[in-house]
């Protein structure tokens, strides 16, 4: 098959017309690697590229699941590995593209070996997890390096490391050190695109003022009438800041305030971990990854 690699950049910044463009010219196909756009009927919320954006290229990474099924990284995973197996079978490329680069940190480092976890473990990890602190507090008695490594909020990790420790008997740290993870992609290039963050906010405004206009409201309100509010998918920005809207929070000004803020937020922490977690092969504008990449084929 022909090369793998990797688009990442801030929301907003243009990465999915940028992964569409190189595919026409690469005979490529792509994969998403963000969190929302795997959720069918999740649409402007996602800004996922729809049919006619996408120009025939075949995608995978998008509604492949429903808003009530859970995303991890196992699921990412093994869609990787169905659109690597697909970019064989037909000779062409794969780009893999997305803010969520947590995934693409996974393709390049790896991920350890899980235990297997009963229905009783996981029951009873569920159980906890309806306390959030209570279950964190649970970890840090278990193993508080883990605990400090991961944090408060990170309601993925806190579920896998005691799903670990009660299969396994085993702290969370020792079981890594002793199942050490290996690359799924071996030197794979990322190109990330930087964008000057007032740029960038101006983007994030006419996007947000544009997803309001095609009908988010409407969107949001089918969701919780057909899968209610309980989900990780419904706690995602666009979606979460539209049903506090429905609670009278704020007003439709203040609503599109909001998603901007929010979205900026997310934008700050996207750019902190791509300097700090991935080795970036070359980081620039939209302009001048695309040169670099089609240049050599020319």
């Amino acid at each position: 098959m022909k090369n793998i690699f990797a688009i990442i950049g801030p929301t907003a910044s243009g990465k999915s017309d940028l992964s569409i463009k190189l595919a026409k010219e690469l005979n490529s196909i792509v994969l998403s690697a963000d969190s929302l756009s795997v959720y069918k009927g999740i649409d402007i919320a996602s800004a996922k590229p729809t049919k006619e954006e996408m120009a025939g290229i075949e995608h995978f990474g998008i509604d492949i699941l429903n808003p009530d099924e859970k995303f991890d990284v196992t699921i990412f995973i093994n869609e990787y590995k169905r659109a690597l197996n697909r970019a064989k079978e037909l000779n062409k490329g794969l780009i893999i593209v997305g803010g969520t680069s947590f995934y693409i940190k996974v393709l390049t480092n790896g991920i350890s070996q899980m235990p297997k976890v009963g229905l009783d473990i996981k029951q009873k990890v569920s159980n906890l997890l309806q306390d959030k602190q209570k279950a964190f507090n649970i970890l840090q008695e278990i193993d508080l390096e883990y605990a400090n490594k991961i944090g408060r909020g990170d309601s993925y990790r806190l579920e896998k490391a005691l799903e670990i420790f009660y299969a396994t008997n085993t702290p969370p740290t020792k079981y890594f050190k002793e199942n050490l993870a290996k690359p799924i992609v071996k030197d794979l290039p990322i190109y990330e695109i930087a964008v000057d963050r007032e740029i960038l906010r101006d983007r994030v405004k006419l996007r947000t003022s544009k997803m309001l206009k095609q009908g988010l409201i409407d969107e949001v309100a089918t969701l919780e009438h057909k899968f209610g509010r309980a989900f990780q998918s419904m706690a995602s920005i666009g979606i979460k800041e539209v049903l506090d809207y429905f609670d009278g929070e704020y007003n439709k000004l203040e609503l599109e305030q909001k998603i901007i803020t929010n979205t900026m937020r997310l934008a700050k922490r996207q750019v902190t971990f791509n300097k700090s977690q991935l080795r970036v092969k070359f980081r620039g504008s939209v302009e001048d990854i695309y040169r670099i990449i089609v240049a050599p084929v020319n």
